[in-house]
């Protein structure tokens, strides 16, 4: 479904700032997939989730999914079929416009068929309304009111429902719970968590909690110095704890994790 075949990306190559941020990076994800990613500040996740998304491109290696090579196609066109969340709530969505106005706009481009002048009908918008409904927040009573005003979690909640409103072939989620409070985060989780299984979407989490990329998904990986030096699937990391994954990343790369942020 997602290929990622020996990626590599370099950032001001030949300068004094030259930094290599992605090595010789592989990974495959079968369609329904649920892969968590871990890895300390600069271990190229982000970097991996933008060549994947398109923000920009790979100096090397192929990017295909559904056997169709995306390496070098712009990231609008790609919006059409991957959905994308973020780190900052504020992203994602535009804050002057209704949280109908959102959904309608997100809706238009993921469409096959539509394009972003095309008006939403009054049976979508009463879909809109459902799913927002779903959320268990009381959106639904709320779809003309600006999304400016939405508490941070509440904007990722519908971030969510947006980047799923036409179900995308991938899903990529790029620490989208780390700015939130633990009880916000958690429920956010739990509606990903609904919302990936109810679509069956192939989905790809960069997170900064180790103890959830051990219990989200179907497989785990961990990432360093701009490789992957772990996978695990699920039955491999089956009952293993936070310290476990730490002694394992010690025997594969013969250094200590020493990210605090992600340990706590």
């Amino acid at each position: 479904m997602l290929d990622v075949i020996n990626v590599s990306k370099t950032f001001n190559p030949g300068t004094v700032n030259e930094s290599r941020a992605l090595t010789g990076v592989s990974l495959h994800l079968d369609p329904g997939d649920f892969v968590s990613v871990i890895g300390s500040n600069g271990a190229g996740k982000s970097t991996l989730f933008n060549l994947i998304g398109g923000t920009y491109f790979a100096d090397g290696g192929k990017i295909l999914l559904d056997g169709e090579d995306i390496t070098y196609r712009p990231e609008h066109k790609r919006s059409k079929y991957i959905g994308r969340m973020f780190q900052d709530p504020l992203k994602g969505t535009a804050p002057h416009l209704s949280i109908e106005e959102n959904l309608a706009l997100a809706f238009l481009r993921a469409s096959e068929h539509m394009s972003p002048f095309s008006r939403v009908t009054k049976k979508e918008r009463e879909s809109f309304r459902e799913r927002l409904a779903e959320l268990g927040l009381g959106l639904e009573d709320r779809m003309k009111a600006p999304v400016g005003l939405l508490s941070g979690g509440q904007r990722q909640a519908l971030t969510l429902l947006m980047a799923t409103v036409v179900t995308p072939k991938l899903l990529m989620l790029d620490e989208h719970t780390a700015a939130l409070d633990p009880a916000t985060a958690e429920k956010v989780l739990d509606l990903t968590r609904q919302i990936v299984a109810e679509q069956k979407i192939t989905c790809l989490m960069v997170t900064h909690n180790i103890a959830s990329a051990l219990s989200l998904g179907s497989r785990t990986v961990m990432m360093n110095a701009g490789q992957i030096v772990l996978s695990l699937e699920e039955k491999e990391r089956e009952g293993m704890s936070v310290t476990d994954l730490m002694e394992l990343f010690k025997q594969k790369t013969a250094r200590s994790f020493d990210n605090d942020r992600m340990l706590l």
